[in-house]
């Protein structure tokens, strides 16, 4: 397993180069107001359709959430894009016995409410306007071994130009009440979710 590197100068570094590659190629992100739970840590439950997603939540959590940036990325893309480890990424590899060392991970990561934690749980990249998400295994048993620790927040993000040159990313998020849900449920109330936020994007006009 490959863990994250913290260092406080290569964060702010990123910081700054996040926040110059979206202005640069996009014509903005919009996303809506939630309200977080300083008390605990946020799992952030994400669609994947792209390059640009990480790196979405990332300034979305910069400008929005707040907390200490954490994503599970496939261990062959971490090796091959090896400054992501100090984003905040680590490792998952599903043919391989460390698979239960970071989903243990990732929920000792829960465990601190100062933390985010992003999971794509689709495990691959998929259409941006598909119409289902499917949900592998291992969320639900970090949903589980965090259970009360964290705060969950699910995202649907669209990229449309429109009239634009540049695309516009609409992130859209909501953050189900506590107790609400099960593990178990959780791809359900993700797809309510979804299918709404697609709804809405669907409707936008120039």
């Amino acid at each position: 397993m490959i863990y994250p590197k913290r260092n406080k100068l290569v964060r702010i570094f990123f910081d700054w180069y996040i926040n110059r590659i979206i202005k640069t190629n996009f014509n903005g992100v919009d996303n809506n107001d939630v309200t977080i739970d300083a008390g605990k840590s946020v799992l952030l439950i994400a669609n994947h359709f792209s390059w640009w997603d990480g790196f979405l939540m990332y300034y979305v959590n910069q400008r929005a959430i707040k907390k200490n940036f954490h994503v599970m990325v496939i261990e062959d893309t971490v090796k091959k894009v090896s400054f992501f480890k100090y984003m905040g990424a680590f490792s998952v590899n599903k043919q391989s016995r460390d698979m239960v060392t970071s989903l243990n991970y990732a929920a000792q990561l829960l465990q601190d409410p100062e933390n985010l934690l992003l999971i794509f749980p689709q495990g691959k990249l998929h259409s941006n306007f598909t119409d289902v998400v499917n949900f592998e295994k291992g969320l639900f048993k970090i949903m589980k071994a965090a259970a009360g620790k964290y705060q969950a927040l699910l995202s649907a993000t669209f990229i449309e130009n429109m009239q634009h040159e540049k695309p516009t990313a609409s992130v859209y998020l909501t953050a189900p009440a506590q107790g609400s849900f099960t593990a178990e449920d959780i791809g359900q109330v993700y797809a309510s979710h979804y299918n709404k936020a697609l709804a809405v994007q669907s409707q936008k006009t120039a």
